[in-house]
């Protein structure tokens, strides 16, 4: 039911009132005890901000989404895996979604509080205080956490590349907004902070390169090693074994240094990610082979010594002459 209030209200000096017509607010309600109404203004506040989480973190997880693939599309980057790409999300999604849903709370709160009566002036000053105190003081926990969000949407590496970040070499074997754990060739697992990340390094995105320098010695005919090491290339793309690994034959591109004992030739392959290792030692292993059938000297650092014998001294001479 709809009520409307009069209120009289004195006019001038002698006495008189006129009527005022008021109706009542949005959040007046007339019509039930005051405890009621207020208890419905708190349901009220709650609903609204529940139903402003919903939407945020809905938003926040398309939006996620979207990035990744976005990111990816324009980086030509390989496709990720419906498993890996929901990881991803999960992780961007749950710093997001947190740091919203406490902006929520807190917002509501205040408004609850307000409805009691209750200032909430000195709150919101003491909560602009602890903020600035905690950003002061969490300033690199927050930077970490912003580089991992960048890490996670640009897709710069995922769990299983091997990477060198911050001068670490290894295997991603775990990898969070705020670090990322590394195990290398001895097995030593360390645990970088992703903000002391400024150049990443991934050597295991989609195809890699075998990348050799074959050292022959300064009399060896070039282009017949060159031919030879051709040869072992063709050969090991042909092999079965290999073939799966390679995606084209590893030859020489070029003479590529005079060295002081050697002629090095470099020699390039393109191999599937991560199988560069494998091919190269495998490549090296038959090139060596093959040198030894054919003839081929790889040369060695050596040192030539001359010695002058003194001609006073007779035993010198006789072991000279010997």
């Amino acid at each position: 039911m709809r009520r409307t209030f009069l209120k009289y209200l004195p006019v001038g000096d002698r006495g008189t009132t006129q009527a005022v017509v008021t109706m009542p607010t949005m959040l007046e309600l007339p019509d039930v005890p005051q405890s009621a109404a207020t208890a419905l203004r708190v349901l009220l506040i709650a609903g609204a901000a529940l139903g402003a989480y919903v939407l945020v973190r809905t938003g926040i997880h398309v939006g996620v989404r979207h990035l990744l693939n976005r990111s990816r599309t324009e980086s030509g980057g390989d496709v990720l895996a419906p498993a890996e790409l929901e990881r991803r999300v999960t992780t961007i999604g749950k710093l997001l979604v947190r740091v919203a849903g406490a902006m929520l709370l807190v917002i509501a709160g205040l408004m609850v509080l307000r409805l009691f009566g209750i200032d909430i002036g000195p709150a919101v000053a003491g909560l602009g205080v602890v903020g600035i105190a905690v950003g002061f003081g969490a300033q690199t926990l927050v930077r970490d956490w912003l580089a991992g969000i960048f890490i996670v949407l640009e897709n710069q590496y995922s769990q299983g590349d091997v990477v060198r970040i911050a001068g670490v070499d290894g295997v991603v074997e775990d990898f969070s907004l705020r670090r990322t754990t590394l195990r290398d060739l001895d097995g030593t697992v360390h645990s970088v902070p992703n903000g002391q990340i400024t150049v990443a390094s991934n050597m295991t995105r989609l195809w890699a390169r075998v990348n050799l320098d074959i050292g022959v010695a300064y009399d060896t005919d070039i282009d017949r090693a060159t031919a030879i090491i051709n040869r072992v290339g063709e050969e090991l793309r042909a092999d079965p074994e290999w073939a799966g690994r390679l995606l084209e034959a590893p030859a020489v591109v070029r003479v590529d240094a005079l060295a002081d004992s050697a002629v090095t030739l470099k020699v390039l392959g393109q191999v599937r990610a991560a199988e560069q290792w494998a091919v190269g030692g495998e490549l090296r292993k038959r090139i060596l082979a093959a040198f030894a059938r054919d003839g081929i000297e790889i040369p060695y650092p050596h040192r030539v010594v001359v010695s002058r014998v003194s001609a006073t001294d007779p035993e010198a001479e006789a072991a000279a002459a010997d």
